[in-house]
């Protein structure tokens, strides 16, 4: 697995929960980029700055009339691409 910051963690999720709502699908998705342990306190903290939004107990999605998808780095494009 290779290390990514912070940011770039926050990234690759948000991303994969515009392609996923269901929270169990993206972090199903997402364990083979890393664990389930950044996986989840990537969601807390986008939920806390309201970039993302919890829709019920299962979904979640991509807070855009708040705040706009950050642009995706040239480094990440693959791994979303494959998502």
């Amino acid at each position: 697995m290779t290390d990514y910051s912070l940011n770039e963690k926050m990234i690759i999720v948000q991303y994969g929960i515009k392609k996923y709502e269901n929270e169990e699908t993206l972090i199903q998705n997402l364990k083979s980029i890393f664990p389930e342990k950044d996986i989840q306190r990537c969601i807390d903290t986008l939920i806390g700055t309201q970039k993302v939004r919890r829709i019920g107990p299962e979904v979640i999605q991509n807070n855009e009339s708040h705040t706009e998808l950050p642009d995706i780095p040239d480094n990440l494009k693959p791994i979303i691409d494959s998502l």
